[in-house]
Formats: C-alpha cells, sequence, structure tokens
C-alpha cells in the first residue's frame, strides 16, 4: 500500500513539471539583463588612403595620381551606455597610426613637374574621438551584431607624423597638416559573448593638408617660384578584436 501510494505521488510530481518543462521549451529566448554602462578596450590594424582630388606644382596638376593602401594599427578604450530597444550611444578614445602612400609616373603630361616617377610617403599619428550611435538587430545571448554610425574627430600629433617627398624638382618640401580633422564612420560589430568583433569605414570629409612649403634656395631658379598644392582626406578601413564588459 505504502508503495503504491509513493509511485502515485511520484507520477503526480512528473505531470505536474511536465507542462512547466514544456513551456520553458516552447518560450522563446530573451537577452540577459545589461548594465546601463558598459566599458570595453579594443586594438586591430587599418588600411589607410590618402585620397588625391588635386596635386598641383606652379599651377600644372598633375595627372595619374595613384593612391596607394598601407598597413597601420590602433588601440581603443570606449565606454557604452545602452539605451532602451536595443540601442546605445558609444564615446571612443583611440591612438591611430594610419599610413599610406601616393605615386606619381612620369609620362609626358608630367614631364614638365617632375624629373622622374615621384612618391608621397605618409605616417600620421592621431588622437581619434568617434562618437557612434548603434543599433543591435542581434541580441539573443551570448550572440550578438549591431550596426553603427556617427562623426569623428581626430587631433594629429605633429611629433609622431611625416611626409617624404621624393622625385620633385623641389627640394625639402614639408607638409603641414590641419591640427583637427573631422570625419564620418560607419561599421559593424560582431560579439560572441564578451569577445567581439568590429569592422568599419571612415571617410574624411574635408582636405587634411593645411600648406605644403620647400627650400627655394636649394632649387633650382627654373622651379624655385611656384607653388605646391595639394587637397587630400584619409579614408580608413579597420579591423579589430576586443572585450566589452
Amino acid at each position: 500500500m505504502i508503495k503504491s501510494l509513493a509511485l502515485v505521488g511520484c507520477l503526480s510530481a512528473v505531470l505536474s513539471a511536465f507542462p512547466l518543462y514544456a513551456q520553458s521549451q516552447s518560450a522563446p529566448m530573451v537577452t540577459l539583463h545589461k548594465s546601463l554602462v558598459s566599458v570595453g578596450a579594443k586594438a586591430g590594424f587599418n588600411s589607410s588612403m590618402f585620397f588625391s582630388d588635386e596635386l598641383s606644382v606652379d599651377n600644372k596638376r598633375v595627372e595619374n595620381i595613384q593612391n596607394n593602401y598601407k598597413v597601420g594599427y590602433f588601440a581603443t578604450l570606449f565606454c557604452r551606455f545602452n539605451l532602451k530597444k536595443h540601442h546605445f550611444i558609444q564615446p571612443e578614445l583611440s591612438y591611430n597610426v594610419s599610413k599610406g602612400s601616393i605615386s606619381i609616373p612620369y609620362t609626358l603630361a608630367n614631364s614638365e613637374i617632375i624629373p622622374e616617377s615621384a612618391l608621397i610617403k605618409t605616417t600620421i599619428s592621431s588622437f581619434d574621438l568617434p562618437i557612434l550611435y548603434g543599433y543591435k538587430f542581434i541580441d539573443v545571448s551570448p550572440y550578438g551584431m549591431a550596426f553603427f554610425v556617427g562623426p569623428k574627430v581626430a587631433y594629429i600629433w605633429d611629433k609622431q607624423t611625416k611626409n617624404e617627398y621624393s622625385g620633385f624638382y623641389q627640394q625639402d618640401i614639408h607638409e603641414t597638416f590641419r591640427r583637427w580633422n573631422y570625419s564620418a564612420v560607419v561599421g559593424l560589430a560582431v560579439n560572441v559573448s564578451n569577445i567581439f568583433f568590429d569592422f568599419r569605414y571612415e571617410v574624411g570629409l574635408h582636405n587634411m593638408t593645411k600648406s605644403v612649403t620647400y627650400n627655394h634656395s636649394l632649387t633650382e631658379s627654373s622651379y624655385n617660384e611656384g607653388k605646391i598644392q595639394i587637397e587630400r582626406r584619409r579614408n580608413i578601413l579597420s579591423f579589430s578584436v576586443g572585450l566589452i564588459f
């Protein structure tokens, strides 16, 4: 008798638990509770192109300019303010080293401007501050995917920035960049738990060159009177890996 009552009790417990189990299996996955503020860090590589809109020497336009990508690197700290319904605002602070070059072939059209094929090599060190708006269109723990866009301001560190001009008639050429530069950023981030991968593209919004000077006394008399003018923007494609908490 006792065994029968125990068996009935066990069956009743199993049957009463089954609806709860079935309900839990049919319920959709939900995101875990997130704090209002998250912090993180990331590091990665960038590929920069200093896109030249115009390059002229003594009011003569240089033809067939080739903008070349080179690989640089960066490190970033950021803070994410998590808003309602998958939205967030993310200010960042990063140290960025970007590299690129401009090739100018020696052609008949350029023969009066340069004596041989010319090259401009650039390395820029800057402190960057983007402020991004993001939307997490996948937010199911432990996975996530977000789109983001926003403006960025960059402060160029002159002492760690350099340009090398070669192949020009003008000697000791020095290019000065604007101290502050502005750009637009768009990208995509994918995360698995606290680890995320960040892909983004940055478009420069204005000419970053302030002026170009050279040593007139070291330059041949027939080439030491004209001005060198260049207009270019820094476009960057970057990839990074980071942690967010």
